[in-house]
């Protein structure tokens, strides 16, 4: 079993955003975001040990290679959030035409999904997200406790907001709501728009998958 690694992204790192400061970014980014990148490589290591993960050991209860596996899932979403959640911040244009239609048929329009994206937000311990569910074809907001708990299969992220207290501490200490706020401000409606046509695109591609 070869070895999969990740590099980090390191053209992600906003900079100068309005109301989230270089000083907030720079541990998340370069501690949070790189942590789970450095962990995710040393599990892909240890499970192409086939000493260290013996498969003939695996159990339900307690086995390293099961340890590892959950742990994978833990970190690699913790990176794919992460790369999600820095490459749309930085204001930048407009929603699409497109988008706004989709988010008026499915959510009430912008108004009353940025309500539900900010009780979401409130509402769950790690992630906040705007998505699109490719078996119903619909726009969904939904959070998640951690990287790997409760995020629906089948589910395209779009707009994505880091709900842990590491998001935001240095910039509104235990105040969440304010830092919502600035992560809806800032965003990028390029990349925004650009991954809401790639999710619809990929939900036709799908089609009748359920039959």
């Amino acid at each position: 079993m070869g070895v999969h690694k990740l590099q980090a992204r390191d053209h992600l790192k906003p900079q100068n955003l309005d109301g989230i400061s270089n000083e907030q970014i720079e541990p998340h980014f370069e501690a949070h975001y790189k942590g789970y990148v450095g962990k995710y490589n040393e599990i892909q290591e240890k499970l192409a040990d086939q000493n260290f993960s013996d498969r003939s050991k695996a159990n339900q209860n307690y086995s390293e290679y099961r340890e590892l596996k959950v742990e994978e899932t833990f970190n690699y979403m913790g990176i794919v959030l992460h790369e999600l959640y820095f490459g749309h911040l930085g204001a930048k244009g407009e929603p699409s035409e497109a988008f706004k239609k989709k988010v008026e048929e499915d959510l009430g329009g912008w108004d009353a999904c940025t309500n539900e994206l900010k009780a979401a937000a409130v509402a769950f311990r790690g992630w906040a997200v705007l998505g699109l569910d490719l078996f119903s074809g619909r726009l969904v907001v939904n959070g998640l406790d951690a990287h790997n708990v409760y995020n629906f299969h089948g589910f395209i992220p779009i707009i994505v907001i880091d709900t842990y207290e590491h998001a935001y501490y240095v910039d509104y200490k235990n105040k969440r709501p304010p830092y919502v706020d600035a992560v809806l401000k800032n965003l990028n409606w390029e990349v925004v728009n650009a991954r809401f046509e790639k999710a619809m695109k990929a939900c036709e591609a799908l089609g009748d998958y359920i039959g």
